[in-house]
């Protein structure tokens, strides 16, 4: 699935422009803005290219310059909320790719590890 740009009826962008920094790239697509948690991820792997095993974060900047986590519907409605209140021109996401390593400690106990 490749990122979409939504339009309206008579042809004018009706939906949310997003900026997404990934791995020093940057990204502009255009989302909904009743969009779900899982579309917005499933949008993000794609702009991304992240494999379907790629666990990730998302954050967007907030009108102070501060990264926010988006990992929960409320946050993500939170996120496009702000952005249709300060009437900003985009929504600036940073999507960052983890890389897991879990291993077990001599006393059995399973360490996750963030590398």
């Amino acid at each position: 699935m490749m990122p979409s740009q939504l339009v309206g009826q008579d042809n004018h962008v009706t939906d949310v422009r997003v900026k997404t920094v990934y791995s020093g790239d940057v990204f502009i697509t255009y989302i909904n803005h009743n969009i779900t948690l899982e579309e917005f991820t499933q949008e993000m792997m794609a702009i991304c290219r992240f494999p379907p095993d790629q666990v990730f974060t998302m954050k967007w900047v907030d009108e102070e310059g501060d990264p926010c986590t988006i990992s929960t519907q409320l946050e993500l409605d939170e996120a496009l909320r702000l952005y249709e209140l300060n009437r900003d021109s985009e929504l600036t996401i940073h999507a960052i790719g983890l890389h897991i390593e879990v291993r077990r400690s001599r006393l059995g106990r399973t360490i996750v590890l963030n590398t």
